[in-house]
């Protein structure tokens, strides 16, 4: 089990300023990692990393690299975010090659975004290393196109938590047709983004598939539709977090099923 080394207290900076590698982790499958994301991580002072990473995916780091964990889980923080922008600049300013390591992608939900605005701010030398999504590992893990001829011609990605109390979701743009829907970090809330799809015009009947734990070998999948998919994902007792994919090409993974089974 990797060693979590905590935050010292900085001194002795010096005066030549460091680097930070913004690197996608992947959707859990340790094997996804980019070669220029583990060549990285080799070469790094200290990696920053969240809670969605593989410990699996630290091993790439030498003995020696400081480990920083900054993870969140729901309404609980082990650090805020403008917290974690201020440590990157610091180390950083130390002269230290630094990794931000993040669950997927860093520009895909992952707020990368917020920290190299951060990071240019300060003058801060920074690159981003891209990691497959947890849309796409995950819908290929389980058999799911994303994109199909007969299905689906457009993707759409979507938050599923909530702002201010009200689930900050276009519900306009989820209820379109002929699309792949996938919703990030929606499990908490799935009883409410099904019901009111209903409600905006969307079938009851509309496949939709709730994926936990995806490219890993504790991965589930329970499929069902939006009038039941809740209830049966309740059932089924789906840990946090899951992705949510919705649309007619979760119906291939059914007949893909069938057809290896004939």
């Amino acid at each position: 089990m990797t060693k979590v080394i905590p935050l010292k207290t900085r001194r002795n900076c010096t005066e030549q300023q460091g680097k930070v590698s913004l690197i996608g982790a992947g959707p859990g499958d340790p094997e996804l990692l980019t070669l220029k994301a583990a060549r990285l991580l080799n070469e790094c002072d200290t990696v920053v990393f969240d809670r969605l990473v593989n410990p699996e995916i630290l091993e790439h780091c030498r003995p020696e690299c400081e480990r920083i964990y900054v993870g969140k889980v729901k309404d609980h923080h082990s650090m805020p975010q403008d917290k974690i922008c201020e440590l990157l600049v610091a180390l950083a300013g130390c002269g230290k090659k630094v990794v931000r390591l993040k669950g997927g992608d860093p520009f895909l939900f992952g707020r990368g975004g917020e920290e190299i605005d951060v990071l240019e701010a300060a003058d801060i030398s920074w690159e981003v290393v891209p990691g497959i999504t947890a849309a796409t590992g995950c819908a290929a893990s389980t058999g799911i196109p994303l994109t199909h001829r007969d299905h689906a011609h457009a993707i759409t990605f979507i938050t599923g938590h909530r702002k201010q109390g009200d689930l900050d979701i276009n519900w306009q743009l989820a209820t379109q047709n002929d699309q792949t829907v996938v919703f990030y970090m929606g499990l908490s809330n799935l009883q409410e983004i099904a019901s009111t799809l209903i409600s905006k015009g969307k079938p009851a009947s509309t496949p939709i598939a709730v994926i936990a734990n995806g490219t890993q070998s504790k991965e589930q999948t329970v499929i069902g539709d939006l009038s039941n998919i809740a209830a049966k994902t309740q059932a089924a007792k789906l840990p946090s977090p899951a992705l949510l994919v919705m649309g007619d090409v979760v119906l291939c993974r059914e007949q893909l099923a069938l057809l290896r089974a004939s």
